[in-house]
C-alpha cells in the first residue's frame, strides 16, 4: 500500500513538470482581447530584469497585432511608492506603446489574486480571450489560474531574463513551479514571495 501511494506521488510529481516544462516550450498567440503581462518585482517604479523581459515581449506582441491593450497586472509591497501595474505601463509607455491602449490593474500580490482581479475587469468589459505573458516555468500555473477566474487563456512566455539563462536556473525553476501548481490544484491556494512562484 504504501508503496503503491509512493509510486502514486512521484508520477505525479513527474507528469505535473513534465507539463510544465512541455507548457513553457510553446508559444500560442491567437488574436485576443488583451495582453496580460504578469507583475513582477519593481524598484521605485524601474522594473525588475524579470519583469523587464517579460514587458518587452509584450511590446513585441502587441507590435505584431496579437491584442489591441497590454494589461499589467499587480499590486505592492509594503512601503513601495509603485505597484507593479503602473511601473510596467510606465515602462511600456517609454517604449512606445499608446496610452490608449495600456491599462494597469493594480492589484495582487501573487498570480491567484492578480488573475482574479483581471478577470473581473474583463467582466466588466466583456472580454473573454487573453495571451499571458510571464515566464516559461510559469506559464502553466498562470493559464490554470486565469482559466479557473473564467478567463480563456494562452500563454506566449518571454524567452529572455533571468529565469532562463541556465539549466540550472531552469532546473530550479521547475521544481518550484512543480510544488506551487500542485498545491495549487490541491487547496486552491497560492504561494507569494518569489518572483514567478506567487
Amino acid at each position: 500500500m504504501v508503496g503503491a501511494l509512493a509510486l502514486s506521488f512521484v508520477l505525479l510529481v513527474g507528469s505535473t513538470a513534465t507539463a510544465i516544462w512541455w507548457t513553457a516550450r510553446q508559444d500560442a498567440r491567437p488574436a485576443s482581447d488583451a495582453i496580460v503581462v504578469l507583475g513582477s518585482a519593481q524598484y521605485n517604479g524601474v522594473p525588475s530584469s524579470i519583469f523587464e523581459a517579460r514587458l518587452e515581449h509584450a511590446r513585441a506582441l502587441y507590435e505584431d497585432g496579437v491584442a489591441p491593450v497590454v494589461v499589467t497586472v499587480g499590486g505592492k509591497a509594503t512601503g513601495d511608492q509603485f505597484t507593479e501595474a503602473e511601473a510596467g505601463r510606465d515602462y511600456l509607455a517609454d517604449g512606445g506603446v499608446p496610452a490608449d491602449a495600456l491599462l494597469p490593474v493594480e492589484e495582487g500580490v501573487d498570480t491567484l489574486e492578480s488573475m482574479r482581479a483581471v478577470a473581473a475587469v474583463f467582466d466588466e468589459r466583456g472580454w473573454t480571450t487573453a495571451v499571458l505573458v510571464t515566464d516559461p516555468w510559469h506559464a502553466l500555473r498562470a493559464e490554470r489560474m486565469a482559466e479557473d477566474a473564467g478567463i480563456v487563456a494562452d500563454s506566449s512566455p518571454t524567452r529572455q531574463g533571468p529565469a532562463v539563462q541556465t539549466r540550472v536556473t531552469q532546473f530550479r525553476y521547475i521544481l518550484r513551479e512543480t510544488a506551487a501548481y500542485l498545491l495549487y490544484r490541491a487547496t486552491g491556494e497560492s504561494v507569494a514571495g518569489a518572483p514567478g512562484i506567487g
